[in-house]
């Protein structure tokens, strides 16, 4: 049985290559609802209905776990999406296993969170870091340009430097220790932002944190696959060339992109 994964775009192949690397033996559905991207300006009840739709056509292709790979669709459609298919696969956010790394590692004083205007509208790190770890300081900023910027093939370059910088720059993330990059799409900036700190803030790796999570759940469930499976598939609600062009990137194979509307 499959790991059904969804993103509104090319972001949350950085949390689906991640879940590859440490579980090549595990077949992936993919889906990037590419038709209504970027999630981060649509209202909560948009992201809750496309995750509800997304998630039930997952669960029509006999998923054993579902990854809401996407921080806007984990704060406004994972309630959603446990009381409406919970009881039948396990559902996994992108927010509870970092949020869990951060206060485990007790390292961590004042976070800096950046995502998109709805995650951070939330309020979601701020308010379960707070019930966790009352000490720890969190400071939070909407950066909506960098996930377009990602997704249109803009990053180590000069627009995206600059981007980048104006963002960072900000007083509101001043003496930060520590960021947590809010958005799946952010990793394929990671290095960017960890040059602009001079490697002095800890660049908080969100997909490698989640892939950990999922190996450990499915161990503890024990749902591990052991047999050779026939090849990931990926499906889009809009095609897209620099979609096609991405998944190669993070699988190094040929992809062929379905077409499925919701």
């Amino acid at each position: 049985m499959p790991i059904g994964i969804f993103d509104s775009g090319i972001g949350g192949l950085t949390v689906a290559g991640a879940i590859h690397r440490i579980l090549p033996e595990e077949q992936l559905i993919y889906f990037g609802d590419t038709a209504h991207l970027p999630y981060g300006d649509k209202s909560p009840e948009a992201i809750r209905n496309y995750s509800l739709n997304i998630g039930r056509f997952l669960l029509s292709q006999k998923c054993k776990m579902i990854i809401i790979a996407c921080n806007t669709a984990s704060s406004h459609g994972y309630q959603a999406l446990i009381k409406d298919i919970g009881n039948q696969v396990p559902v996994i956010n992108v927010i509870d296993p970092v949020i869990d790394e951060l206060v485990k590692l007790k390292k961590h004083h004042h976070v800096g969170v950046i995502g998109t205007k709805s995650t951070i509208q939330s309020g979601i790190y701020a308010s379960k870091i707070a019930r966790i770890d009352p000490s720890m300081k969190v400071s939070s900023m909407a950066t909506p340009l960098l996930a377009p910027m990602i997704e249109e093939g803009y990053f180590d370059n000069q627009i995206s430097h600059t981007v980048i910088h104006e963002y960072l720059s900000s007083q509101k993330l001043k003496n930060i220790d520590s960021l947590v990059l809010a958005c799946t799409h952010y990793p394929l900036i990671k290095e960017e932002i960890s040059d602009y700190y001079l490697g002095k803030v800890d660049i908080i790796n969100t997909a490698e944190i989640v892939a950990k999570y999922v190996k450990a759940e499915l161990e503890r469930l024990e749902l591990t696959n052991s047999l050779a499976h026939k090849g990931h598939r990926f499906y889009v609600s809009d095609y897209t060339k620099s979609f096609e062009k991405s998944t190669r990137l993070f699988f190094g194979e040929k992809i062929h992109l379905q077409l499925q509307l919701i």
